[in-house]
């Protein structure tokens, strides 16, 4: 029989044994971050468990999901699982938003064993139409404000970009000039102050918060304004019998109507012999281009290009002139240059003028004078000799450009028996790649003017008269006073060096040419 001590002392070594395996978590609940649709799983690892049992608990709702192998929650998208009673695991399929939280893994001990990990659910960026901006229409020179709204989790950010990649244009609201030009711009709201024509088109707003993808909306920008057209060559020269091509450039939003119209109204349609084309170069520039084939005499004349849409009408002609065939090869300046002469309708009559020669032979009355052939301006000048003009000091000068061909052509002697050209009205035309300064042009004039002529002023202008496609023209003009009468001339400076002139024995009370 045991006697007390005996007893007390089997009693100590059962609670010292019974505590020294009570259940214990072996490791923390891992926190889990879970895009939304994806699968999450918590693992509650518990040692010594015994005869207690796991529960699995949702903190922030007190809501009992499982205990031990039995699921308690009506979601159907949670289920428990464990490996040898020690790893007891939750699993949350198809996460939502709803399952953010805490979940406690409890152990039934008294009191009570916890533990908890926190669950996020990551939510990729969605725009929010509704809020968000759709296409816009605004006139030119007004202000348009874009708004881009998302939703998401974490919270998304907003960009914007052009999607022909060019820069945002970011301006102050009292101000035409451009603040800054950015490639990104940040935020949900983006006001675009003093729109231009050059800032239409379709403008993405990019929604991101690091959870993929990232999305995207598009919005388009239209800018109206009225037309406006630009015509590079005001007047075009071709022979008869060979193809033209007229061009037009047209701005205009909304798209214009686009047409051809002959100088007396008679509009122009694709046949065999005219083809009229509209190419689109974007959404608001468009280049109109009529082609005519075996031009004929009836094909000369003003053609009109015609833009309108609904805010306006525009128009701009072009003058078809013809250049006279030719026996000799010339090249189109030569030939424009001819034609300029005969079409003079405020010159002097045929029967006035006397005959030019279209190249240099040599000065009439003895004069050794001549500019020859260089490519230095400076050096072209040195070579005049002063021969006493009086109103021309050949002072050394240097030049100001290079010239690839410089060739000028004095005048063939008018029938007067001297150097004086007493009551002649002469007009010389001198052509060139480059603009020649002007300090080259007064000693040219003085020299072709002759002793007889005094400089009393000088004028050099530009003239919107383009002679010959992508060659730009300037024409100076000076007046000269030579033994009572008034001598001109004008200097267009073109192609190739080269001058013609045009002499009456009647001088005119006025200037005719220009």
């Amino acid at each position: 029989m045991m006697t007390w001590s005996e007893i007390l002392s089997l009693i100590w070594i059962y609670v010292a044994i019974g505590d020294a395996y009570q259940p214990e978590f072996a490791e923390p609940i891992v926190n889990l971050s879970v895009a939304v649709g994806r699968d999450a799983t918590f693992r509650c690892l518990v040692h010594h468990l015994g005869g207690y049992r796991v529960g699995w608990v949702k903190a922030d709702t007190k809501a009992i999901q499982a205990i031990h192998e039995h699921v308690i929650t009506h979601n159907p998208r949670v289920g428990v699982s464990h490996t040898d009673h020690s790893t007891w695991n939750l699993h949350i399929k198809g996460v939502q938003e709803e399952d953010r939280g805490h979940y406690m893994c409890q152990i039934n001990t008294d009191p009570m064993k916890s533990q908890m990990g926190y669950l996020d659910v990551w939510v990729p960026p969605d725009i929010i139409n509704e809020e968000s901006s759709g296409d816009i229409m605004a006139p030119e020179g007004g202000t348009v404000i874009m708004v881009c709204k998302a939703r998401g989790y974490p919270r998304s950010h907003i960009t914007w970009k052009r999607e022909d990649g060019t820069d945002i244009i970011i301006k102050d609201a009292n101000s035409m000039v451009p603040k800054s030009k950015v490639g990104v711009f940040s935020g949900e709201t983006m006001k675009l102050y003093k729109v231009s024509r050059s800032e239409m088109g379709t403008y993405l707003c990019i929604a991101s918060n690091g959870v993929p993808p990232s999305v995207s909306k598009r919005i388009t920008l239209n800018v109206h304004f009225h037309p406006v057209i630009h015509v590079p060559n005001q007047l075009v020269g071709a022979p008869i019998e060979t193809d033209v091509t007229l061009e037009c450039y047209v701005e205009a939003y909304p798209k214009s109507i686009n047409y051809w119209v002959r100088d007396l109204g008679e509009m122009v349609i694709s046949s065999e012999r005219y083809e009229v084309e509209s190419i689109s170069r974007s959404i608001f520039d468009f280049k109109m281009r009529l082609t005519i084939r075996r031009i004929t005499k009836h094909d000369l004349g003003s053609y009109k290009c015609i833009a309108k849409n609904s805010l306006g009408e525009v128009e701009s002609s072009i003058r078809l002139y013809e250049i006279p065939g030719s026996s000799r090869k010339k090249d189109q300046t030569a030939k424009y240059e001819d034609n300029l002469t005969s079409e003079d309708t405020d010159g002097p009559g045929e029967e006035d003028l006397l005959t030019p020669e279209e190249d240099y032979t040599e000065p009439y009355e003895g004069s050794k004078n001549k500019i020859k052939t260089t490519h230095e301006v400076s050096k072209t000048i040195n070579q005049i000799p002063h021969s006493g003009h009086p109103g021309v000091s050949p002072t050394r000068r240097t030049g100001q450009s290079q010239l690839t061909t410089l060739k000028t052509v004095k005048p063939a002697a008018p029938n007067v028996g001297s150097r004086v050209m007493t009551g002649i009205n002469e007009t010389c035309r001198v052509y060139s790649f480059v603009l020649l300064p002007l300090w080259l042009i007064t000693l040219v004039a003085g020299y072709l003017c002759g002793d007889s002529c005094n400089l009393v002023n000088f004028e050099c202008g530009t003239t919107n008269v383009q002679f010959l496609p992508d060659l730009s023209s300037q024409l100076c003009k000076s007046t000269y006073l030579g033994s009572g009468n008034l001598v001109e001339l004008v200097f267009v400076l073109r192609n190739r060096a080269k001058v013609h002139h045009i002499m009456s024995r009647n001088p005119r009370p006025k200037l005719w040419d220009s």
